[in-house]
């Protein structure tokens, strides 16, 4: 049971549901403590242990009945619902169909005396009886059959099935860790003999192998659901912006949420106790005159700290225009523990978006910004009116952020705006969706633009773009 709550407290993970190793080692001792007997003790017990928010209670309590539900394989329905003729046979004479009609029950004496009569001339079949897979089968004792399923599968490594084309190959393995090679070998022998237990055998086995494909279908349905979606995450994650289908577009915007939801629990400011400074002397005895110079009242020193800000300067021209959404998509996921954010764009010119973002949702916001600034580009002229529009408001305590491929198509690439937004800025973070190596080459300024920034980074996946940012935030605290 420990091994089985282990691998449940994996498929939570899988559901973005956040466990720790301590509060594994906690549910464990939870486990122990309240029993195994009462299913609605336990499952209330863990929930209090390793759900941390409502969302993650509501995906708790359908992992669990879904993961602790499997009751008891019956190896004699499967067989009852079952009209084929065993699939490996090879003769299809009436007799053969009649015997082969004739389900294996438990306790069917007339089956167990046509296998004990064929086990005299045959081997095979005699090692088979004697093992104890065919006489749990024979006798449908579905506890340990079960048990033996489970202990294969756990052998097998079934709890780390992620694909549906590996289920075939889960099912062999559990297969050949329960034994079915010794049936395998007592059919193939009693198709030499052409003996008239063949059928039985054979019926053994297909109920063997129904039950333990159902089991290998029922896991992969629990296991493999959440690690596909971190599967296909992963793979959004590492593809370049540009290159991602429309029709994925909604997952890629549901993992940037995600991505934000992360950096923001990570870097939300926690409360601590903080000195309250200086005693301000002066004030102090000033306001204590009229009580006879009596102190009544302390005053003390504060610094005001002027609050961080963020310029983010977004291209949004036909090249890399998705790359400006996303990165958009991202800041403003994190206004709950980013400074303030203002947004520029900017094609052959730059304006202001911020009120787009106030006034519209991200998305549609977003939308509306690539339609009005959208077209060829000129840098020289967008950092000409970027200067107009905040150099002023550029200070020790601003980051800016452009995002762009710095391809100029030859124009005036204004360095001299740059440098000087480079003296007057805590940090300027220039991202560009190309390849290092195609920096400089053609009508790219991006050498030039390189020796004005603190920061230069190759930028056009999420995982990249979620490295970056997570950076950014902690430069920001």
């Amino acid at each position: 049971m420990q091994a089985n709550l282990v691998n449940f407290i994996q498929m939570l993970r899988t559901h973005d549901v956040r466990v720790s190793p301590a509060e594994s080692l906690d549910a464990i001792d939870v486990a122990k403590a309240l029993g195994y007997a009462d299913r609605n003790l336990l499952r209330d017990g863990l929930a209090m242990t390793l759900a941390k928010t409502p969302e993650e209670e509501a995906i708790f309590l359908q992992c669990f009945d879904r993961y602790f539900s499997q009751g008891l394989s019956d190896f004699t329905d499967a067989a009852q619902h079952s009209g084929e003729s065993a699939e490996d046979s090879s003769t299809e004479s009436d007799a053969t169909e009649q015997t082969a009609g004739q389900q294996p029950e438990a306790g069917d004496d007339a089956a167990q005396e046509t296998l004990q009569a064929a086990a005299d001339s045959s081997p095979a079949l005699a090692e088979l009886l004697q093992g104890e897979l065919m006489r749990n089968l024979m006798s449908n004792n579905r506890n340990e059959l079960t048990m033996a399923m489970n202990r294969a599968a756990d052998q097998a490594g079934l709890q780390n099935i992620q694909m549906f084309t590996q289920r075939g190959q889960y099912t062999r393995r559990i297969l050949d860790a329960m034994g079915e090679e010794s049936i395998r070998t007592a059919v193939i022998e009693l198709e030499q003999m052409d003996n008239p237990a063949l059928p039985l055998v054979q019926r053994y086995r297909d109920i063997l192998r129904e039950q333990v494909r159902d089991y290998v279908q029922r896991e992969y349905l629990l296991q493999a659901e959440g690690r596909s979606q971190q599967f296909m995450e992963d793979i959004l994650s590492r593809t370049r912006l540009n290159n991602i289908e429309h029709m994925y577009l909604h997952k890629v915007q549901e993992l940037i949420r995600k991505m934000a939801k992360k950096l923001a629990s990570r870097h939300a400011h926690k409360r601590r106790n903080v000195k309250r400074g200086q005693l301000n002397m002066p004030k102090t005895l000033r306001r204590g005159i009229p009580n006879d110079g009596v102190m009544f009242e302390t005053y003390w020193r504060h610094v005001r700290k002027e609050k961080p800000q963020i310029l983010a300067v977004c291209d949004v021209s036909g090249s890399v225009a998705a790359y400006a959404k996303f990165l958009l998509l991202f800041l403003y996921s994190l206004q709950d523990v980013l400074p303030k954010v203002r947004s520029f764009a900017f094609s052959n010119h730059l304006g202001e978006v911020s009120r787009y973002f106030d006034d519209y949702p991200v998305d549609e916001a977003i939308e509306k910004v690539n339609w009005t600034f959208g077209g060829a580009t000129d840098y020289g002229n967008s950092l000409l009116d970027f200067s107009k529009l905040a150099l002023d408001d550029i200070n020790s305590n601003t980051t800016v952020i452009i995002l762009g491929d710095a391809r100029n198509n030859n124009g005036d690439a204004r360095l001299d705006i740059l440098q000087s937004l480079y003296t007057r800025a805590r940090q300027v973070i220039w991202l560009n969706p190309e390849s290092r190596r195609s920096w400089g080459t053609g009508d790219s300024e991006m050498l030039r633009y390189q020796s004005a920034c603190h920061f230069t980074a190759e930028c056009n996946n999420l995982k990249q773009l979620e490295r970056i940012v997570d950076q950014l935030l902690k430069s920001t605290r």
